[in-house]
């Protein structure tokens, strides 16, 4: 680690740069390069700084970047460090790596208008309305998460075959009259853009430093897809082990997902649970635990078609499988529940205010559920849904196998009963 020096002063500048180079770098972070001893960038970025102005030590990050950076900032601790990064170094940059392992304190962050910044002027979309993925070291299949009619979205892309990819997943994904426009080295001398409609998206690779901005239009014959959990079973891939839509609903809101919260999906089936856990917010976690391969890679299809391709996914039987996960903040189990051990397993992991929710349709495990409400409480209900079907010439109801459902939050009251 790279302290601040004595004196108070930052040990690092971290200045942020566009396209259009030196010219286009204010005085203080003209200053901090001049004055480095080391700079720190990649190719592209330190060739944009004259050597005459920086004569400092030169350093292109290594690949992959993240394991490299605490062994690099050692190796020139108590020299000043300048590094680079393109546009708002704290804005999907390497901004957030360095304060993570320096601190705060330790940095001196000089912003340039980020990609995202420029692109907006360009376009004339107000920056609070327009969504951002990055496809910057992430799948591209994130972006399909964010695709609702009528949004606008910029996609951050990684390299110059990163728009081709995008119009493929539009397409895919039943967006395929989504307008596409690519920026080109936005507020650099060679700024240009290019425009087409994904379904019939030609343009080839161009410049590496783009970006991707889509209007996002719904193909008529769509599938749609609601930003509240309970998302259409057709959206799934399935071979019936599936939570239906009205009772992961109600499961996901006795779960009540919150931004960072890790889950533990437990029988994971289609994975329908863990995917709208995810969906309910970008910073959601979850891992999906399911004993059958073949099941397991289904989720993964799933997880990746309805853009969340973070989900991990464990392929083996709980409570075996549970074994060296990180401490979750809430636990569904889907299938299982009668599986010795498996209950008391997923209690002793949660931490107090951590929820449970266990869902169940057999009468052995109603009976495993009514016992564990009885010693530790919470909340158990049965959950019935009936659809309409043609009877004869007329219209009834079907009824389908009612789920009963322990919900609980554990606490020092309820933690050892």
């Amino acid at each position: 680690m790279t302290p601040a020096s004595p004196a108070g002063i930052p040990a690092v500048s971290v200045v942020g740069i566009g396209a259009d180079g030196w010219d286009g770098l204010p005085a203080p972070s003209r200053a901090a390069l001049a004055g480095a001893e080391v700079l720190i960038g990649g190719p592209r970025q330190l060739d944009l700084l004259p050597l005459g102005e920086c004569p400092g030590e030169r350093v292109a990050w290594p690949s992959p970047l993240r394991p490299a950076v605490p062994g690099l900032l050692a190796a020139h601790a108590g020299r000043r460090v300048a590094v680079l990064a393109s546009g708002d170094p704290m804005f999907y940059g390497i901004g957030r790596a360095l304060s993570e392992e320096l601190g705060a304190a330790a940095l001196d962050v000089l912003p340039h208008p980020s990609s995202v910044a420029l692109a907006c002027a360009r376009l004339g979309w107000p920056v609070e309305d327009t969504e951002v993925v990055t496809a910057v070291g992430r799948p591209v299949a994130r972006l399909s998460a964010a695709l609702h009619d009528g949004r606008r979205v910029l996609v951050l892309s990684a390299n110059a075959a990163t728009p081709g990819e995008v119009a493929a997943l539009l397409r895919e994904r039943g967006f395929g009259p989504s307008r596409m426009r690519v920026l080109e080295q936005l507020g650099g001398k060679g700024e240009s853009a290019h425009e087409g409609v994904a379904d019939t998206w030609s343009h080839l690779p161009g410049d590496p430093l783009n970006v991707v901005a889509v209007d996002c239009r719904r193909a008529p014959d769509a599938l749609r897809l609601g930003t509240v959990p309970g998302l259409p079973d057709a959206a799934y891939e399935s071979d019936g082990q599936l939570t239906k839509r009205y009772v992961r609903a109600a499961t996901l809101a006795a779960l009540a997902p919150g931004p960072g919260e890790l889950l533990w999906d437990v029988g994971g089936g289609s994975g329908s649970i863990a995917v709208e856990w995810l969906r309910a917010h970008p910073a959601c976690r979850a891992v999906t635990v399911e004993k059958n391969p073949v099941r397991a890679e289904r989720i993964t299809r799933n997880a990746e078609r309805l853009g969340v391709p973070a989900l991990r996914v464990v392929t083996g039987a709980a409570p075996a499988a549970l074994a060296g996960l990180p401490v979750p903040d809430a636990v569904f189990i889907g299938g299982g529940l009668t599986a010795p051990g498996l209950l008391d397993a997923c209690w002793a992991a949660l931490p107090e205010g951590g929820r449970l929710v266990a869902n169940t349709v057999t009468l052995e495990s109603e009976a495993l559920l009514t016992d564990w409400y009885r010693r530790h409480g919470g909340e158990l209900v049965r959950l019935a849904v009936a659809q309409a079907v043609p009877v004869g010439g007329f219209t009834g109801w079907r009824q389908a196998m009612p789920v009963t459902q322990w919900s609980v939050t554990k606490s020092p009251q309820n933690s050892r009963s």
